[in-house]
C-alpha cells in the first residue's frame, strides 16, 4: 500500500484517534510514514512524538493501547482518524480521554 500520498504536504500529518463504540474523541497526535505503516500491520495507534523525535507506540510503557479498526482520510488527505478500542485510560493523566478541560462555552461568558 503505497502511504506517500498523505506526506506530500507535510512529514507529520494530525492524527485525530476516537472510539469505535462512542465515538468520542480520545487523543490527538501526529504520525509520519512509518508510525502509520506500524499502526497498519500492528493495529496499534503509533505516533512520532515531536518533542522526543521518535517513534511511539501509544500504551508502550503504560499498557493502554489503542487497538485500530479502521484508519479514515479528511478529503485533502492531510489529516487522518483512527477509529479503535481503547484499552484503560488514554491520557497520561489517567483520564479516559485527552479532551476533559473546557476552554469556552456559548453562554458562560
Amino acid at each position: 500500500m503505497d502511504l506517500s500520498k498523505f506526506f506530500k504536504k507535510s512529514e507529520l500529518i494530525p492524527v485525530i484517534c476516537q472510539d469505535e463504540k462512542t465515538k468520542d474523541v480520545l487523543m490527538l497526535g501526529y504520525a509520519n510514514q512509518e508510525a502509520l505503516k506500524k499502526t497498519i500491520e500492528t493495529k496499534t495507534a503509533w505516533f512520532f512524538s515531536r518533542s522526543r523525535q521518535k517513534l511511539w507506540n501509544k500504551g508502550e510503557t503504560s499498557g493502554n493501547f489503542i487497538f485500530v479498526s479502521k484508519i479514515l482520510s479528511d478529503c485533502d488527505d492531510d489529516t487522518l482518524i483512527y477509529l479503535g478500542t481503547p484499552k484503560g485510560s488514554v491520557c497520561h493523566t489517567g483520564a479516559p480521554n485527552c479532551f476533559y478541560t473546557t476552554l469556552w462555552q456559548a453562554g458562560k461568558e
